[in-house]
């Protein structure tokens, strides 16, 4: 078989292969068939026969990171797999300690900067649009997190391939990543707060009779000392619930929809 680099060709065969790494996910191995799938370019074009057999079964070791920045260690794996075949350089065993040392940051990264800043803003703001009638939200929010994941899967295989394992390791040196996951956490947590009176919607349908002349709604008095603070504060209330006492998620969604047609046949919304 005529051995020579993996060509842009290969790598976006990669590429394509690496956007279904959640195939047959199981509890046993996780992503690893799906990763080991992923690298079926790379297997095709080094190996036949038993050493095709053996990386196979070298990849299907235990594997699990955020989906979409998993194309970082798809794409150093392929550094190396080229390199064993090549030049003999890399020890076959050391792949999957590769893999098992990037997995830990890498999730952290992924989690925090897409999952967790990405996502939810882009949603806050298509969802603000979507209340106001505009069909621009979903297609937002459609486009944007397009973008985000082909991007980071481009970035991984094409980068991870060029500059091996030594792409984590000078973002995390350079401390460049935990920067940009501070700052865009503090800027999703702003924006995201900012939307919470536009999509909860909490009224109060309570007055207070003054005299016989005068009557006080309790809404009005609220909305005079902030404007949005019951949604604010049943959101807050929601997060101390999920956070600090661990409270099933699905058992509040009841209870809110419980309260709240309560609520309304009470006449207390």
């Amino acid at each position: 078989m005529k051995k020579e680099k993996l060509t842009r060709k290969d790598l976006w065969k990669i590429f394509r292969r690496q956007l279904f790494i959640r195939s047959c996910l199981n509890f046993e191995r996780h992503q690893a068939l799906g990763f080991t799938n992923a690298m079926s370019p790379v297997f095709d074009k080094y190996y036949e026969g038993q050493e095709k057999a053996d990386a196979m079964e070298r990849h299907m070791q235990l594997f699990l990171t955020q989906p979409m920045v998993s194309a970082i260690p798809i794409g150093v794996a392929a550094a190396m797999e080229e390199n064993i075949a090549l030049e003999g350089e890399v020890e076959p065993e050391s792949v999957n300690a590769v893999k098992s040392a990037l997995m830990g940051p890498l999730a952290a990264m992924g989690d925090s900067l897409i999952n967790g800043t990405a996502r939810p803003l882009l949603a806050g703001i298509a969802v603000g649009l979507a209340l106001q009638g505009s069909i621009l939200g979903p297609i937002m929010f459609l486009l944007g997190m397009t973008i985000i994941t082909l991007g980071v899967r481009y970035y991984g295989v094409f980068r991870g391939y060029r500059h091996g394992v030594n792409l984590v390791g000078s973002l995390h040196k350079s401390g460049l990543m935990s920067r940009i996951t501070e700052l865009a956490g503090v800027a999703a947590f702003v924006i995201i707060g900012g939307f919470v009176p536009a999509v909860v919607s909490l009224n109060l349908n309570l007055y207070r009779v003054v005299d016989e002349y005068t009557t006080v709604s309790i809404q009005d008095a609220l909305d005079g000392l902030m404007p949005g603070i019951l949604p604010v504060a049943i959101t807050m209330l929601m997060y101390f619930l999920l956070t600090k006492k661990k409270f099933n998620p699905i058992l509040l969604m009841i209870l809110l929809m419980v309260l709240g047609v309560a609520g309304v046949y009470a006449g207390v919304f």
